[in-house]
């Protein structure tokens, strides 16, 4: 199965979608080559913009805090230690072929991954937390083609799973990912699925978008307004806010809810997973042999999320209502262009320490009740099969009526074992095998078929194609014959 890259990066598909899958520019990130004027920001220039290199942040690592990484797996590359990472149910369709099973054939998780927790032994880059324990959700395939359904069910099994492991509690998700749909938001689906999750006593950290200023709306779930949504600023190579501007792709609302926050998002330097979909596309972006450079409100999210970790490291009986308040209210004035004519602000983890002696308010937004239309929440993406795109109330696995849905989740019914709404998505406990230091089991989709009608297979011929060696994927084309989607690659790929 090759999907497109959608929010990781998916092909907005239109009345003459083709076959094939199609990557184009994505909600996931920019990735950013050599050539590029801006100057690459390594991770130890990073923890020193949003000032967490000295002071009391200095010595914190997210020790204790584990963060849910819904994305695109994780590579076993040598600067991600097992001990670090734990892998969650791979929902994606990619799940199917065992030698994919878990892994990121696309590269943007990887990505995330390092930003947040690596230890590149060749480099020295290490993760803005690397104290924290990952849990990998995988959702997107090798093209980052990934239909919203899939990232419901991800949240839920976050919530459901957050205290699996006592000494690394799940109070942190990054969702470096975000659909093109505008729903109600006190209707969305998707809103229901992340606003229990923050009930739940896990900061949600969504990334904005990455289609333009002049979007007219953050991409969802950033835009509901009880999750941490966060912008990427331009920093100019340079170790100073007073220079700092709001990037050009980051979205930007009409109306409704604004970005909440800003955090380094262009040119970064994290984790290179060697031969996936993005490495083998943008060489340019390569730095020596195991470092990548990438732009996206993607990577602001990952940025954003590891300084929670910090925070909920020094303050754990913090709630998220909280957490968000201390970094909002103490986040550093950027005096450029429209972050300045907006009033937006960039993460500072000393202000917020600081700012953590000062009550916070909770928040009252009203809440969704979950059972709004699906299509209205994918926006214009849809994954498609065999010219077939997935619409209505339908999730990739057969009917999903959001009314019986919102009833589920909300009482925490939604799974049972490896069954999410009675499909048999996944294993049913810890007991799968892989690199990582803990792994779910995995599952064959037994009791659902794809929406096309023209298989009863989940199944795609280019899989057999394509394994991990040990230090790389193996050489060949991510193209397949039939999956394709736009949510993760909606931005400019440069």
């Amino acid at each position: 199965m090759a999907l497109a890259a959608g929010v990781l990066a998916l092909a907005v598909v239109g009345p003459s979608a083709p076959t094939a899958p199609s990557a184009g520019p994505g909600h996931w990130a920019s990735w950013l080559g050599s050539a590029s004027a801006d100057p690459a920001t390594g991770l130890a220039e990073v923890r020193a913009l949003i000032g967490a290199a000295t002071g009391a942040a200095g010595n914190l690592t997210g020790r204790g805090v584990g963060i849910a990484l819904i994305d695109t797996g994780v590579a076993p590359v040598a600067g991600l230690p097992p001990s670090r990472i734990v892998n969650g149910p791979d929902l994606s369709l990619e799940s199917q072929a065992p030698q994919l099973r878990y892994l990121d054939t696309f590269g943007h998780g990887t990505h995330m991954a390092g930003i947040i927790a690596g230890a590149d032994p060749v480099t020295g880059a290490t993760g803005l937390a690397p104290g924290a324990r990952l849990t990998s959700i995988k959702v997107g395939t090798a093209t980052g083609a990934v239909d919203v359904t899939q990232v419901i069910a991800a949240v839920d099994w976050v919530v459901k799973h957050r205290a699996d492991d006592p000494a690394y509690p799940i109070r942190v998700l990054n969702l470096s990912y975000g659909s093109g749909g505008t729903p109600a938001t006190w209707t969305d689906p998707l809103g229901l699925a992340v606003e229990r999750a923050w009930q739940a006593g896990i900061v949600v950290v969504a990334a904005a978008g990455n289609d333009g200023n002049a979007a007219g709306s953050l991409a969802n779930p950033a835009s509901d307004e009880w999750v941490l949504s966060v912008g990427a600023v331009a920093t100019k190579g340079t170790a100073t806010v007073a220079d700092d501007e709001l990037t050009a792709f980051t979205n930007l609302p009409g109306s409704g809810k604004q970005i909440n926050v800003l955090a380094p998002g262009v040119s970064i330097l994290s984790l290179r997973d060697p031969g996936s979909y993005i490495d083998t596309e943008f060489p340019s972006a390569r730095e020596g042999e195991t470092l990548f450079r990438g732009s996206g409100t993607s990577q602001a999210a990952a940025v954003t999320s590891a300084a929670v970790a910090l925070l909920v490291q020094a303050r754990p009986a913090a709630t998220p209502d909280q957490l968000k308040d201390w970094l909002v209210r103490s986040a550093t004035y950027v005096p450029n262009g429209a972050a300045a004519r907006l009033g937006l602000r960039e993460i500072n983890v000393n202000a917020a320490l600081a700012r953590s002696a000062v009550p916070a308010p909770p928040q009252t937004w009203n809440r969704s009740s979950g059972t709004g239309t699906l299509d209205n929440s994918r926006g214009p993406s849809r994954l498609v099969f065999d010219n077939a795109p997935l619409t209505g109330q339908r999730s990739v696995w057969g009917p999903l009526p959001t009314s019986t849905w919102a009833i589920r989740t909300t009482t925490g019914t939604s799974w049972s074992g490896g069954l999410w709404m009675g499909y048999r998505v996944a294993g049913d406990d810890w007991t799968g095998t892989s690199w990582a230091s803990r792994t779910w089991a995995p599952a064959t989709w037994s009791n659902s078929t794809p929406w096309s009608g023209t298989t009863a297979a989940w199944s795609d011929p280019s899989w057999s194609g394509r394994s991990w060696s040990g230090r790389s994927w193996s050489a060949g084309s991510w193209s397949g014959r039939s999956w394709s989607s736009d949510d993760w690659s909606t931005a400019s790929w440069r």
